[in-house]
């Protein structure tokens, strides 16, 4: 099984690569190339994930397989929907798999040490954002038994999109 672990600053262009990669491959097909250039330019640098790895209202965690890349998620404690009524919740910002890893446990294994970190740092509850037509994702969250609670709108590029949010306990059993 692949190892997973936390990033560093000197992953911040593996993960670049990475992150923008598997967001085209995700969702390219499905929006325009203009939205996908700007959103990818806006999130995706290596500047901008070597700023997230650092940020301390963050975690970057890849999951690795013969000193490849092959998934990541990245956490973050600060930003909260209104939706999300908790004490302490924590947020997935981000999981994904490159294609050729999809079945075979990775992103179990992500959300399982998402979760882990969420309990580790003391959160009561986890959310997630979701794109309305992700039905793959959506039914992979709700395995790990996130529920929805409310909606936000998550801008790619110029087109505003709907994301659901789905939240669960973190003392929930994983799926």
């Amino acid at each position: 099984m692949p190892a997973i672990r936390k990033a560093i600053p000197a992953d911040a262009q593996r993960l670049s690569r990475l992150a923008e990669s598997t967001f085209r491959d995700t969702f390219g097909a499905v929006n325009t190339p203009e939205d996908m250039d700007l959103h990818c330019q806006a999130t995706y640098s290596e500047a901008l994930q070597a700023g997230e790895i650092s940020n301390p209202q963050m975690l970057t965690l890849l999951s690795e397989h013969d000193g490849k890349l092959i998934g990541f998620a990245q956490l973050r404690w600060d930003e909260v929907p209104d939706c999300v009524s908790a004490q302490s919740p924590g947020g997935i910002q981000r999981l994904y798999v490159i294609a050729d890893w999809h079945g075979k446990g990775i992103a179990q294994a992500l959300m399982r040490a998402c979760l882990e970190e969420m309990r580790v740092r003391d959160r009561d509850l986890v959310w997630l954002g979701v794109w309305e037509h992700n039905p793959r994702a959506i039914s992979f969250y709700r395995k790990f038994g996130f529920r929805e609670v409310g909606d936000l709108v998550f801008p790619l590029g110029r087109d505003p999109q709907r994301d659901i949010v789905m939240v669960r306990a973190v003392t929930e059993p994983s799926g």
